[in-house]
């Protein structure tokens, strides 16, 4: 195969085209092309982040193969003679994270991962942390996590045999973090949380009523509602071995800030949180909280800028089973022809959750055109 470089007329075009991706490292036309530098010997991807040639020493190959037969060797940075070249940065990660998911080790190799797809570790980190909000490390805990979560509820098992079947490479190490992502040790967890202390308030709100549930670490649940008691009882069904009680002190900021929210349309609700998520779950999550306030968000374009164009039912799901409304705004969220879709707690709250941002939204852009 002969060099993009020998091609002329009409090419031309497409020649300094890829001279300015080149100059640019831009990412997006790796797989398009690979470059050469002749005073070097070595072909590179076009986002390659090494240092700039001189236009005359390069010269442009369709395909990876094409270089190495005119004696060119592969870049040790970019890797463009990897499998992965030619895929689309979120085909890399979806296939990432296919890895870590049918993973079984405690531990993460990020070079071997980083290698697989072509990439460095950084690389794949930072590229991993842009499309997801986490690290991959941090997806392949709340993969274990989801299983551990599964195991433990059959309750067929013993927890040591749900946390190696989890993934889980020691006990040692699935404690170190249990009580971080579980809020609970695992033993408790399987017991419907017996030994888990959540303390709850009910208050009035422009909404009807509101419950705010805390463990030490964070909230653990946003409920609204019309009755104390129903409310209570969704509570208690998720966690029905704990130890509940009301009126607790430690959640009386967390309610202030979001009875004050639904009343005035404060904007964000910037509270630590402690829920339990599968991986998805928690990238869906992560990507509501990036919504900002008076905007919208159809559920085919969360599962878009997740890498999966074909979840958006699972990212409605996703919505569904939030625990903590209004500090996770799954509310922003609509269909794709731009109806409410269904929340939660009732259409009617989410319609006047979302006029009252669209509100505030309004009045925020007038204050700044006021002071310009």
């Amino acid at each position: 195969m002969k060099s993009i470089a020998n091609a002329r007329g009409a090419k031309g075009r497409v020649l300094r085209r890829y001279w300015r991706a080149v100059t640019a490292r831009d990412a997006r036309f790796d797989g398009a092309f690979v470059y050469a530098v002749r005073s070097t010997g070595i072909y590179c991807r076009p986002g390659c982040a090494s240092r700039k040639p001189r236009r005359a020493q390069v010269i442009f190959f369709a395909a990876p193969e094409a270089a190495e037969r005119a004696g060119f060797r592969a870049c040790r940075r970019c890797r463009p003679g990897s499998a992965a070249n030619g895929e689309s940065r979120g085909a890399l990660i979806q296939r990432v994270c296919r890895e870590l998911e049918s993973g079984s080790e405690d531990t993460v190799q990020l070079t071997a991962l980083a290698a697989g797809v072509g990439l460095g570790p950084h690389q794949l980190e930072r590229a991993f942390r842009g499309a997801i909000g986490i690290t991959p490390r941090q997806y392949a805990d709340a993969v274990r996590l989801g299983r551990l979560k599964r195991g433990l509820k059959k309750g067929g098992s013993t927890v040591t045999a749900a946390l190696y079947d989890a993934g889980y490479g020691s006990s040692s190490r699935l404690y170190e973090q249990s009580n971080a992502q579980l809020g609970m040790t695992p033993a408790a967890y399987r017991r419907g949380g017996y030994g888990m202390e959540i303390a709850y308030t009910l208050a009035d709100s422009r909404m009807g009523r509101v419950l705010v549930a805390c463990t030490e670490r964070g909230i653990s649940a946003v409920y609204l509602g019309d009755g104390d008691a129903a409310l209570e009882r969704t509570l208690r069904k998720e966690y029905p071995r704990a130890s509940i009680r009301a009126g607790a002190r430690a959640a009386s900021d967390c309610v202030r800030a979001i009875v004050r929210y639904l009343d005035q349309g404060a904007p964000g609700l910037d509270l630590p949180l402690d829920v339990q998520a599968t991986a998805f779950q928690r990238r869906v999550w992560e990507a509501l909280r990036r919504i900002p306030c008076g905007s919208t968000r159809s559920y085919g374009e969360i599962a878009r800028a997740l890498g999966r164009p074909k979840a958006a039912r699972a990212v409605a799901r996703a919505c569904a089973t939030n625990p903590v409304s209004l500090v996770i705004p799954c509310h922003r969220v609509v269909r794709e022809d731009g109806g409410l879709g269904g929340y939660r707690w009732g259409i009617e709250r989410k319609k006047s959750l979302l006029a009252q941002e669209k509100r505030w939204d309004a009045d925020e852009h007038g204050k700044k055109r006021e002071a310009k």
